[in-house]
């Protein structure tokens, strides 16, 4: 408990917001959530489900720079372009691809180990209490690979895991069909990465913990956010849906939309949207033992509860334009090649943003020259993975209180 207790806005009721909220309360302060859709409506409802731990590797690896020209003339590849986008997007997407070298792969790992790499245990510490704990649940990850050749060309990516600790277990021909026999022959060669986990349903968790939020005391406010509001240096309130909320600090967690608040704090982020798409597919007749990534289409098959979610494919395209049917078709496509007898009564379809830095690496500290507002976002493929600990390092900011862990990597000044 912090002796000076504050009252603090934080702007995004996402996982990372939400997180932040609960850890907030438990040092003493006052908390009001606002958010343009309400609690676990955005990124947070939409993502894989898979507290991803071992993922440290960034999208963008050696080799990228050659194969994504390909990649977007092939509709059987998990990268898609909006075209009347690529004048916006050009810019930040050169810096991007400048980032697909392996000492680029290595500063990102060392950087996202300490956010991510104790997930489960992190969601753990923050949902225990809340009611929300009901949805995690301890899970293998399990990669696939078409074989061992496949699974070779990932050398530098299972190098740089193991360097942190994260080394799995090799499921070859009968051993992996004995671990999960519900995918077909053309996968044969798996890594099962234990002490993982999943959540059965990622929106309705963060609405269970925002829930308890709420009941802590939390003030939720479903409104969009028009400025941070600055006197004499320092935050003293946020002007949301026509009206001006005091606060003594302030925090923006607003994933991919948070460039209009952050240019208006001088602080100008590359950050894009990375565009996902899911499809949940209900009353399947198997569901897969854990939750596997599978290398060749690069998505993520979870079961959750009553279906099966299938989730990746990247686009860019912005925030501002409805979702395209390709990647929709990708992701039917590919489910019924590696699950070939498997079968469904009903389809869902969902695309939404994930926030992704130049770098690959969150946003997450203090916002220079203003006292009392802080950062939390750009988790790209890990925010869920990532948001607890996010969160517990923002509160410990707002409590004046040194998180253990470097911040450096993470600072809002390194672009500016």
């Amino acid at each position: 408990m912090t002796d000076t207790p504050k009252t603090v806005a934080i702007i995004g009721a996402g996982i990372v917001g939400v997180s932040t909220a609960i850890w907030l309360q438990r040092d003493g302060h006052r908390v009001i959530l606002i958010d343009r859709k309400g609690p676990g409506e955005g990124t947070s409802h939409g993502n894989g489900g898979v507290l991803a731990s071992c993922s440290i590797i960034p999208v963008a690896v050696p080799g990228l720079i050659g194969k994504a020209p390909r990649m977007l003339f092939d509709p059987n590849q998990p990268l898609f372009l909006k075209w009347g986008y690529l004048p916006k997007l050009a810019p930040w997407l050169w810096r991007y691809l400048k980032t697909a070298n392996a000492d680029s792969v290595r500063h990102r790992a060392a950087a996202l180990a300490p956010i991510i790499g104790d997930s489960l245990a992190d969601h753990q510490a923050l949902a225990t209490g809340t009611g929300a704990e009901k949805w995690l649940i301890p899970a293998d990850y399990v990669f696939l690979y078409n074989d061992r050749a496949h699974y070779e060309g990932d050398a530098l990516g299972w190098s740089i895991r193991k360097e942190y600790g994260f080394e799995g277990e090799i499921l070859e021909g009968a051993a992996f069909k004995a671990y999960d026999p519900n995918f077909g022959g053309a996968i044969s060669f798996a890594v099962r990465m234990p002490n993982h986990g999943r959540i059965a349903d990622p929106g309705q968790y963060v609405k269970d913990l925002a829930a308890h939020a709420e009941r802590q005391g939390a003030k939720i406010i479903k409104a969009d956010v028009q400025d941070i509001v600055r006197e004499n240096g320092r935050v003293t309130g946020i002007r949301a849906g026509g009206t001006t909320i005091a606060c003594d600090d302030a925090i923006l967690a607003t994933g991919a939309w948070s460039v209009p608040l952050t240019n208006k704090l001088g602080l100008h982020m590359p950050l894009e949207s990375e565009r996902g798409y899911h499809l949940e597919l209900w009353e399947p007749s198997v569901m897969p033992r854990s939750p596997v990534m599978v290398a060749s289409g690069k998505f993520v098959v979870t079961p959750m509860e009553g279906r099966i979610r299938l989730a990746g494919v990247v686009e860019f395209g912005g925030l501002d334009a409805p979702p395209s049917r390709a990647p929709f078709r990708l992701l039917e496509r590919n489910i019924r090649a590696a699950m070939p007898g498997l079968t469904w009564k009903k389809t869902i379809e969902w695309m939404g943003h994930r926030p992704s830095m130049v770098d690959s690496i969150p946003v997450i500290g203090k916002v220079p020259g203003v006292e009392g507002i802080y950062l939390g976002f750009g988790h790209d493929h890990v925010g869920l993975t990532g948001g607890p600990k996010t969160g517990r390092i923002l509160a410990q900011l707002v409590s004046g209180r040194a998180p253990n862990i470097d911040l450096a990597p993470y600072s809002p000044e390194r672009f500016n």
